[in-house]
């Protein structure tokens, strides 16, 4: 089973939600839990995992060839990314961190000069809990994606990633993936193929805001969506229950915002609370 834990707003929680339910469901079942908020992954920080380098991930950096080039502008016009640059009557050169490797300057380039090189954008991690609780010590692995500083081809990481999981670990009973905050490309790309969304939010209006957006998202995507409550003591939570009735998407948890989840979270300890207990177990029944 597939659960994206996801959430328009950022800070809301996601994270924090995604490691203690990974923990809870793994002391019944296999659970692979997948970072692909490749931008700032910190599932392995609250976690305290080991670290372990899989692969790195590449992407197409065009090469010139300045022999061929007639410096006609060309490429510099079909990039949208504003990677190449050109000045008249001298040879253009590549931005590396700003190409996204979508090959239009080698498509549209009259001579050849262009050819086919790549840059790395990117790498792929592993990693254990090195105090794992008494019943998950096999149970969990966290897989997470980094992108390279500078680098803004998110959702080239985030689908390696995610095929990586996919392709070398089908053995475990639950495939957590934990969202990076928004509704943009990356968002989507971590989402797609999912069974089910956990949408994470909390009582304020803008917790409410980008709860509309993400549940739009996923109503297009024809995902099925339920929501967590998180800081649920704080705010005014009658803003949620609107979107939930006029979405007709049912709130299915609320965590309370309270000082030992704070302790835990500042800590970099996984949150251990029973209304995540009862998340796990909820889930656990959906699939049997």
């Amino acid at each position: 089973m597939k659960i994206a834990i996801t959430g328009g707003k950022g800070g809301t929680g996601k994270s924090t939600i995604s490691t203690a339910l990974a923990l809870e469901i793994a002391n019944y079942k296999k659970v692979l839990l997948v970072d692909v908020d490749v931008e700032c992954p910190d599932d392995h920080i609250i976690l305290s995992t080991t670290r372990e380098k899989l692969e790195d991930v590449y992407a197409l950096l065009p090469s010139f060839n300045q022999e061929k080039c007639l410096k006609c502008g060309r490429c510099a016009e079909v990039c949208k990314e504003n990677a190449v640059v050109f000045v008249k009557d001298r040879y253009p050169f590549i931005v590396s961190g700003q190409c996204n490797g979508c090959g239009a300057c080698l498509l549209t380039c009259p001579s050849g000069a262009l050819g086919e090189g790549q840059q790395v954008i990117g790498s792929i991690y592993q990693g254990k809990c090195q105090q794992p609780h008494e019943h998950e010590k096999d149970h969990l692995l966290l897989v997470w994606g980094e992108i390279e500083i500078g680098c803004e081809n998110t959702s080239l990481v985030v689908n390696a990633t995610r095929k990586y999981a996919t392709d070398h670990f089908s053995d475990y009973d639950y495939f957590l993936i934990d969202t990076a905050a928004g509704t943009h490309c990356n968002v989507i790309s971590a989402m797609l193929d999912a069974d089910l969304a956990l949408a994470v939010t909390e009582p304020t209006p803008l917790g409410k805001h980008d709860l509309e957006l993400i549940l739009q998202l996923l109503d297009i995507m024809q995902l099925p969506a339920q929501i967590i409550i998180n800081k649920s003591d704080i705010g005014d939570l009658n803003l949620i229950e609107e979107v939930s009735r006029d979405k007709n998407v049912p709130i299915i948890q609320k965590i309370p915002y309270e000082r030992n989840i704070l302790k835990k979270h500042s800590r970099g300890q996984p949150v251990v609370h029973k209304n995540i207990e009862e998340l796990a177990y909820s889930l656990i029944g959906m699939r049997t």
